[in-house]
């Protein structure tokens, strides 16, 4: 199971409790989980071990494993972690560079030209990370 989380997943309310009680019967399974989780923005999924100021997060859950588990957290600053996805015992597992991919996506539809990064975004960036962020914008808007 890959789980992309959405705001509907980290807000609370009836979406997070059924993501949350989605996320337990998986976790109950023979089923492995990938919960990717690229917002920033609500509470991040309960797990012991994450550091709090954490700003994303992949969780490889491997059914065979449990309670253990692959924790990978990252900063705005830093690429997305590539990760093996667990497959059927005997199965080659994919390495899955979510990074490149979203790059790639990001240039082939033009989002550089689409999107305005001028506004402050809606969860705001740690200050050392807002320097960087508008100096990386001011940065591409040269030449």
């Amino acid at each position: 199971m890959i789980e992309l989380l959405s705001s509907t997943n980290k807000r609370p309310g009836t979406g997070r409790r059924l993501y949350e009680k989605k996320r337990l019967a998986i976790f109950g399974s023979r089923t492995h989980l990938a919960e990717i989780d690229l917002l920033r923005a609500g509470e991040p999924m309960p797990m012991n071990g994450c550091p709090p100021d954490v700003a994303y997060r992949i969780l490889i859950s491997r059914a065979a494993r449990r309670p253990r588990a692959d924790l990978l957290v990252f900063g705005v600053r830093e690429p997305i972690p590539a990760f093996q996805l667990p497959l059927l015992p005997g199965d080659d597992e994919p390495i899955v560079e979510l990074n490149r991919l979203l790059h790639d996506l990001y240039d082939r539809a033009g989002s550089d030209l689409r999107l305005d990064y001028t506004p402050p975004p809606d969860s705001p960036l740690p200050a050392e990370d807002a320097t960087w962020a508008a100096e990386l914008l001011r940065a591409s808007q040269v030449g």
